[in-house]
């Protein structure tokens, strides 16, 4: 099932956007792009959700909330929780995208190695995946796009090989060579992550240490996962961080603030104090 929903899917959607571009690297940002519409509306809603969670921690409802509860934690994230379903706010929406994302990288890596397979087994693999009503059309529509003028595939891309983990100097250094992919993905998660994050009503609760966890362990494991895999992953990552960003700043969501802040940040603080009345 897994492969039959996931990677036969995307192994043909590759080869059919490389079909018309000639390039495989640029075929996967652009099959970066494709999933990135594709999955807008969900990152739409957990805009709207991150809206209403931060409209939620300025308002004086909750202000009240903290003072009353401040010496008492376990109190205070049971009426945070109560609230939260009380306005159908999901505290862990923001972390939704990240999740799903899991299941299309690794379907991604299969399709990666199935197209750019080299042995007699993998080649059995690639072909096993092809749809062929598909390809009949596009050969016949499209001569220069059949499989037989596709295949194999040319991995190469810029300087790197897609089918291999990416290193520079490798022929000089005694270390195996600097891993450039590998420190953009990881830079490049590490803003993603900073700029797109909800502010915190407390440096406490359960959305705050989440979203500390995922700034913290998703730019290393994308990095160590484009440490030692196929740079063409790597590529994957790299394309769909800035388009995260770029989505988000079109928007009017990207928290510039949040780059240069290393520690939490409750969005209650962030408001000034009203002044008192006379």
């Amino acid at each position: 099932m897994w492969d039959a929903f996931i990677v036969t899917p995307m192994t043909n959607i590759l080869l059919l956007i490389y079909a018309f571009i000639g390039n495989f690297g640029i075929a996967i940002i652009l099959f970066t792009i494709l999933i990135r519409a594709l999955t807008h509306p969900l990152m739409a809603s957990q805009i709207k959700s991150g809206a209403r969670m931060q409209e939620l921690m300025q308002s004086e409802e909750w202000q009240k909330i903290q003072a009353k509860h401040k010496d008492d934690k376990e109190k205070l994230a049971q009426e945070q929780m109560r609230i939260y379903q009380e306005k159908g706010i999901n505290p862990l929406g923001s972390c939704l995208p990240t999740f799903i994302q899991f299941p299309i990288i690794i379907g991604l890596y299969q399709s990666i190695n199935r197209v750019m397979g080299a042995s007699p087994l993998q080649m059995m693999d690639l072909v096993r995946s092809i749809t062929d009503p598909l390809w009949a059309w596009v050969g016949t529509t499209f001569p220069s796009a059949s499989l037989g003028a596709l295949l194999p595939i040319n991995a190469q891309f810029l300087w790197m090989n897609l089918g291999q983990p990416e290193r520079i100097l490798a022929d000089v250094l005694p270390f195996g060579g600097i891993p450039t992919l590998a420190i953009i993905v990881g830079l490049t998660t590490f803003v993603q992550t900073k700029l797109t994050v909800t502010p915190s009503a407390s440096p406490n609760d359960q959305t705050s240490q989440m979203n500390q966890m995922m700034g913290i362990y998703m730019p290393l494991m994308l990095f160590w996962f484009s440490l030692n895999f196929a740079s063409g992953l790597a590529v994957y990552f790299i394309a769909g961080n800035i388009v995260s960003i770029l989505q988000y700043a079109a928007l009017g969501k990207v928290n510039w603030n949040n780059l240069f802040s290393f520690g939490p940040k409750p969005a209650s603080a962030a408001i000034a104090k009203p002044k008192n009345k006379k």
